[in-house]
């Protein structure tokens, strides 16, 4: 195996943890080296140019090694939900989600499992699967890791979190966010090159950008905007998102996080991105912060 793809130790992501997943540890992701996966769906809810008329075909990785306190999904990047799979039995759901229509393979929080998602991705292709296949992440990688998936990943669907290294250090414990991320990001362009789209408008090679803007740090949010378009300007796709989802409990430290967006600070975030010059760049209403946004995990959920 590509030693840039080992579980033991780990250096998969910018955690560096060492452990030994293969040999039973747990790394800061939470998992070992044993592929599990929360929910498959076809998702109608993400970019146009992703989900399009089929929808995506989302497969959603138990584990995550960012860990943001208001993450969406936080029962499943906790690792609180999740079952086992083969790699034979994830390509063959690979497989079931393009005979149902979808329009991508999408590859929800998968960084920890790169190792077995290059082979699986490779298996599925010799089954019969022709889908361009999404990486999509948190934004927070090694270019090591991202160099590995040449010949595997067709899109990357990634974050930019956050500009502040002082914000990312304390929501997330990675004061190194924002510059690790431009360099991973410079490694994506680098794999798939500008977009590219079909006839119908589908994404078939290429990367998009998502900027979720914070309340109360808006400012942050239009600092990332410059900071990308200043280095990769419209070779990207950006996608401005207003759709923050307050956490139950708050967030210690961070009361503007315990409610939704304004619409005039989102607005202002949009107004930033035409002055700079962004053309290619997909924005939100303000009903996207509701629930119906965020998939069902749990009882009856495919997984």
């Amino acid at each position: 195996m590509d030693s840039a793809l080992s579980y033991s130790p780990c250096f998969l992501c910018p955690r560096m943890c060492g452990a030994r997943r293969d040999m039973g540890e747990r790394g800061v992701c939470g998992e070992g080296s044993a592929l599990r996966i929360a929910l498959t769906m076809l998702h109608r809810w993400e970019e146009p140019c992703i989900s399009g008329p089929g929808g995506s075909g989302a497969v959603f990785f138990t584990g995550c090694t960012l860990k943001c306190p208001f993450c969406q999904n936080m029962r499943v990047s906790r690792g609180e939900l999740g079952r086992t799979v083969s790699e034979e039995e994830l390509a063959e759901i690979f497989c079931s989600l393009q005979r149902e229509g979808a329009d991508n393979i999408n590859l929800v929080t998968p960084t920890h499992f790169t190792p077995q998602i290059v082979s699986v991705v490779a298996l599925a292709k010799e089954k019969g699967l022709s889908l361009p296949i999404i990486f999509n992440t948190s934004g927070y990688e090694r270019p090591r890791t991202i160099s590995a998936l040449e010949g595997t990943a067709d899109i990357f669907l990634t974050d930019m979190k956050f500009h502040s290294p002082e914000l990312a250090a304390s929501l997330c414990g990675a004061g190194d966010y924002p510059a690790v991320a431009l360099e991973a990001l410079e490694e994506m362009l680098r794999l798939v090159g500008e977009p590219q789209l079909s006839e119908s408008g589908m994404l078939q090679k290429g990367v998009v950008v998502r900027i979720l803007i914070l309340p109360g740090y808006v400012s942050d949010g239009k600092a990332i905007l410059r900071t990308l378009f200043e280095r990769f300007g419209n070779r990207i796709l950006y996608s401005i998102m207003s759709q923050y989802t307050p956490p139950a409990r708050g967030i210690p430290g961070h009361p503007s996080l315990s409610r939704t967006l304004s619409r005039r600070g989102y607005d202002s975030v949009v107004q930033t991105a035409l002055s700079l010059g962004i053309e290619n760049a997909y924005i939100q209403g303000g009903a996207a912060a509701s629930e119906s946004f965020i998939p069902a995990f749990g009882e009856g959920a495919r997984g």
